[in-house]
């Protein structure tokens, strides 16, 4: 599927979906993409192998995809509309006994785009629960370089957090998950404190807005929701956004994964007459990655 060569000049919708099985949920899936045709699509919990990936449904809907299956477990796809997504990583850094399929990396549309699936961590505390904690350890210290590298960039995806006691509809039942802990907080503020815009929160700071409805005591049709799948932007990347949003009909579908996708709309930016001179501090944060984002996104 060939590249589209102008991306920049046009407003740009990125999202992100939790679909909670591939293979069963693929009708709601394309559904969704017919529907709502967001540019580039991040998926988590894809429970297949790369052999099961609908990867001729997916570009018969019009996208090209990246995916990184495991059986049964995790999973992480990126999807874009209209082109093939040029991929920069499928693994976080920092430890590479780590066989998990969580992390997914790429350069589509103008922009680099991280889609994780951060771990749950329950129960905790234990294995589990410390796993959680080293992983985002890893992922804040990747995504510091990913800020500074001079790229527009978001990380996308469902990060198993609650950030503040404003995203939850009842913080007392849910105090002893691993969603919830004081250090799975901390990290997700340090994470924000390195300059990320939370899309969804910033477009709406005082609304209670949810993403994920578990299958428990009727906490869909009453509405008991998390805010656990986020969009967040780097600089380069805030400096565009114009709306954001849940798109709360595909949670309502039948047999429904637990989550809604998340969605923000970009404003277009114009497309630069030369590329820009970066800073050697920005090379040597991003290294070898870094240098192959920027010739993706020259090549756009």
């Amino acid at each position: 599927m060939p590249t589209k060569k102008n991306p920049a000049a046009k407003p740009l919708k990125l999202a992100t979906y939790n679909v909670n099985g591939i293979r069963s949920r693929l009708p709601h899936l394309l559904a969704w993409l017919d529907e709502e045709a967001p540019d580039i699509a991040c998926l988590q919990e894809l429970k297949a192998v790369d052999e099961g990936f609908p990867a001729a449904d997916i570009r018969k809907a019009g996208y090209g995809a990246l995916w990184h299956g495991q059986r049964s477990w995790n999973g992480v796809a990126i999807l874009a509309r209209g082109a093939d997504p040029v991929e920069i990583r499928r693994a976080l850094p920092g430890d590479r006994a780590d066989d998990q399929s969580r992390y997914l990396e790429a350069a589509a549309h103008g922009i680099v785009v991280g889609c994780l699936y951060l771990p749950n961590g329950n129960p905790q505390p234990g294995p589990k629960f410390d796993y959680k904690l080293k992983w985002f350890d890893r992922l804040n210290r990747h995504a510091e370089s990913l800020f500074a590298s001079g790229h527009p960039v978001a990380l996308v995806g469902d990060f198993n957090v609650v950030p503040t006691d404003f995203d939850i509809y009842n913080p007392a039942s849910w105090r002893k998950d691993a969603l919830l802990q004081p250090e799975s907080r901390a990290r997700y503020e340090a994470l924000l404190a390195q300059g990320w815009v939370d899309a969804l929160r910033e477009t709406h700071p005082g609304e209670r807005i949810y993403t994920f409805w578990d299958y428990f005591r009727q906490h869909w049709p009453r509405n008991a929701g998390l805010r656990i799948d986020h969009i967040l932007l780097n600089a380069e990347l805030a400096s565009r956004l114009q709306e954001a949003g849940v798109d709360r009909w595909v949670r309502d579908l039948p047999k429904a994964s637990d989550h809604a996708p998340v969605w923000a709309r970009l404003s277009g930016r114009k497309a630069a007459k030369k590329a820009r001179k970066r800073s050697p501090s920005a090379d040597e944060a991003t290294g070898a990655e870094g240098q192959s984002a920027n010739q993706a996104l020259m090549s756009e």
